[in-house]
């Protein structure tokens, strides 16, 4: 595996090694699981966009006075 370096400030350094430490981490499995989360986080946003765009339409027509005023069809008015 290549290995990588990372630059940080004192303080920033100071900052990482803290949350480190409040897990019970070392600082790479730290970095390391960081990575991996927000690897996780990125997915799991794209999977909850993708539901909200299909879902979309249903809601609209099922709450029509819901929809933004910006996003309405047919220039309706809500209530």
């Amino acid at each position: 595996m290549p290995s990588l370096n990372v630059s940080f400030t004192d303080e920033e350094l100071e900052g990482v090694r803290a949350a480190a430490a409040a897990e019970g981490k070392s600082l790479k499995q730290y970095l390391h699981d960081l990575g991996v989360r927000e690897m996780q986080r990125k997915e799991f946003v794209a999977g909850a966009t993708g539901w909200a765009d299909r879902l979309r339409g249903e809601f609209d027509d099922a709450f029509p006075d819901e929809v933004p005023p910006s996003e309405r069809r047919d220039g309706v008015a809500a209530a």
